[in-house]
C-alpha cells in the first residue's frame, strides 16, 4: 500500500493525528484516544500502518507474557507529498476529501461524546468564510496561513496544552472563468 492509500482510510488517519506530536504510544493507549472504534479495528489498522512504515517500533517490553509494543509516528512517512498530490486523478482527490471529512466528522463526534466537552468553553469553531481573492491575494493568505500555523506543528504534549484539530480547507466555490452574472 503506498502512503496515499494508507492515510486514505478515517480511521488510519485518527491514529496518525493521535499520534503527532512525538507521543509513543501501544495500541492500548491509542484505543483509549480513539473510543469509538473497536479494539480489533484500531489493532488491525496500526499493524497496516506499522507494515506501511508510516509507524515504528519505538520500544518493547513483556507484560504477563506478552510482548507490548510503543509506536511512534515516522513524521517523514506521514505525509502525502507534492509529487503524488500532482499525479492524482480527480476522483483520487474526491476520494482523498471524503476521508477527510469522514476522519473530522468522526473527531468531533468523539470529542462531544466526551463527558465534559464544552465547545464554547474550548474554543471550538467551524465558520466558512467566502472570499474574494485574485491569484496573488490567495497566495499572499496561504503564505500567512503557514506561517501563523507551520511553528505551532513541532508543539509537543505538555501540561497546559490539548491536542487540538486545525483543519483548513480552501478551493474555489465557482469557476473564476465563468461570466459575472449580477
Amino acid at each position: 500500500m503506498n502512503t496515499f492509500e494508507l492515510l486514505g482510510h478515517p480511521i488510519r488517519l485518527r491514529v496518525v493525528h493521535a499520534m503527532r506530536g512525538g507521543r509513543t504510544l501501544t495500541t492500548s493507549q491509542l484505543c483509549a484516544r480513539i473510543p469509538d472504534v473497536s479494539k480489533a479495528t484500531v489493532y488491525r489498522h496500526v499493524d497496516l500502518l506499522a507494515a506501511g512504515g508510516i509507524l515504528e517500533v519505538a520500544e518493547e517490553q513483556r507484560v504477563r507474557g506478552a510482548v507490548e509494543r510503543r509506536y511512534r509516528l515516522r513524521q517523514d512517512r506521514a505525509t502525502i507529498d507534492a509529487s503524488t498530490i500532482e499525479s492524482m486523478s480527480l476522483d483520487d482527490h474526491r476520494r482523498g476529501f471524503a476521508t477527510a471529512m469522514a476522519t473530522l466528522l468522526a473527531e468531533f463526534n468523539a470529542y462531544l461524546d466526551r463527558e465534559h466537552a464544552d465547545p464554547v468553553a474550548d474554543l471550538v469553531g467551524y465558520r466558512q468564510h467566502a472570499t474574494w481573492l485574485s491569484r496573488d491575494e490567495l497566495l499572499e493568505m496561504i503564505g500567512e496561513l503557514r506561517a501563523a500555523i507551520a511553528p505551532r506543528l513541532a508543539n509537543r504534549p505538555a501540561p497546559g496544552r490539548a491536542r487540538y484539530l486545525l483543519s483548513p480547507i480552501l478551493f474555489p466555490a465557482e469557476d473564476a472563468s465563468a461570466p459575472e452574472t449580477g
